[in-house]
């Protein structure tokens, strides 16, 4: 079959595009951006790319047309889809129709931490043998990939609560009827998409009302929004995970979580030593296991591979380290993100000098949703820069006023970059935090300390 997709070159439809290439379908695509390292990816999986949206790229007829959900009425080639009539499906139903209809589906959802859960996951269940099939938001450094298709019976998926397609506002994660799931939190985000967090509620509860009863969802017992969802309506088995109260907790830590014990019910079950840091991972990590737990992986083993994971690209990735100065990539957008990763870092660095260095790009912050509590999020920083894009519609320093000296910010990258070189300080950590390139502000400072 010749599929053709719309909208390639994300994250998620470039999974999909790896997938269907893999079950022998001839598959090309097209993006208004094509670039690496995902349009690498594709043309070495032998995909044919195309720039933009044209009515020409679907000649010869395709037959079927994926459609991604950026992809809004008044593209050509979505209007050329629907004015010819030929075949079309959403990225998520089509994922669905061919390759989880038969898996025993484990889904990562929630605001905060699904990638790198996923990834964690996906490692736990390859370390055990059972060779699982995946779709990360990001690229895991255990496989070099973020997409896979196997002949397990598992299949490992980043839940993601954002529409599916212009057809169909409903949330992906419907489509995948997960018989494991991981809701690792609940916040208010994609404002471009909801109204509030009541809406995303809805979406969580219409989720759980298609679960079967042997399905298990993993949840931590300390977020209100996830019990208020289990209270709308819960059919399927529970296990929280958290405080002391809760089924399964982490005991016996270091000051960085990077080591730290598990138990279940009071009874201590493994030990983790990993190179992840952050109280914010160490239950990410803890989700996993209960997860694979579910599918028949020993707990001691879960921890045991643990001890292998590399995490993923850009979830507090060291990109640089020179001497005691590092810089980490993270992709927190989200004020409650960006407090998790500072808090993790000065764990992990002590007393050293924390730089903060932030790019409001998300829908949701160019809105200015977060206006109000973003200068909250950077307390455990000692110098914040924040960077104002030209397509930002609020004033950041009028928010950031109660920083004070610790905080600046710039119109022009080239200056934070400047500002760095000419200030640093033997020891910084400094950590760069975007959902995006950040006009490549990352190699400009790397090459800057160098």
């Amino acid at each position: 079959m010749h599929i053709h997709i719309l909208g390639i070159c994300g994250t998620f439809m470039g999974g999909i595009a790896q997938i269907a290439r893999r079950l022998g379908h001839q598959v090309t695509g097209s993006d208004q951006n094509v670039y690496p390292p995902m349009s690498d990816q594709l043309e070495q999986a032998g995909i044919a790319l195309m720039q933009g949206y044209e009515e020409g790229h679907l000649d010869p007829l395709p037959d079927l047309v994926v459609v991604g959900n950026t992809i809004s009425r008044g593209n050509p080639a979505l209007e050329h889809v629907l004015n010819q009539q030929i075949p079309y499906i959403s990225g998520p139903e089509w994922l669905y129709q061919g390759v989880l209809k038969d898996k025993h589906v484990l889904g990562v959802s929630g605001t905060h931490g699904k990638t790198t859960t996923t990834t964690i996951l996906s490692w736990i269940l390859e370390y055990a043998g059972l060779n699982p099939g995946f779709l990360i938001g990001g690229v895991a450094e255990n496989f070099g990939i973020s997409a896979r298709y196997t002949d397990s019976d598992y299949f490992v998926i980043e839940a993601d609560e954002y529409d599916t397609a212009f057809s169909d506002k409903r949330s992906k994660f419907v489509h995948y009827h997960p018989k494991t799931l991981i809701i690792n939190n609940i916040e208010f985000d994609h404002a471009d998409i909801f109204q509030d967090i009541a809406a995303i509620r809805r979406e969580f509860h219409h989720l759980l009302r298609i679960m079967p009863q042997q399905a298990r969802i993993i949840y931590p017992e300390n977020d209100e929004q996830v019990k208020n969802v289990l209270d709308m309506g819960c059919w399927s088995e529970i296990e929280c995970f958290g405080e002391v109260s809760a089924n399964w907790t982490i005991t016996a830590r270091n000051n960085d979580f990077s080591h730290f014990k598990v138990s279940q019910k009071g009874k201590e079950m493994g030990e983790v030593n990993w190179l992840l840091i952050g109280e914010h991972n160490a239950n990410n990590a803890l989700a996993a296991i209960i997860a694979a737990e579910h599918v028949g992986v020993p707990v001691d083993k879960a921890c045991a591979a643990l001890s292998e994971f590399k995490s993923v690209k850009r979830r507090l990735e060291c990109i640089f380290e020179s001497g005691d100065t590092r810089i980490y990539d993270d992709f927190a957008h989200h004020p409650t993100a960006i407090s998790r990763t500072l808090e993790a870092l000065r764990q992990h660095a002590g007393n050293a000098r924390l730089i903060a260095i932030m790019e409001p790009r998300s829908n949701t912050m160019r809105m200015g949703v977060h206006a109000n509590t973003l200068a909250a999020s950077f307390q455990k920083a000692d110098q914040i820069l924040l960077f104002q894009a030209y397509n930002v519609g609020w004033d950041i320093a009028e928010h950031m006023v109660e920083l004070g000296e610790r905080c600046r910010v710039f119109k022009d990258i080239d200056d934070i970059v400047s500002l760095i070189t000419k200030q640093h300080q033997a020891g910084d950590q400094i950590v760069i935090m975007s959902n995006g390139g950040f006009g490549s502000i990352h190699k400009k400072l790397i090459e800057a300390l160098s």
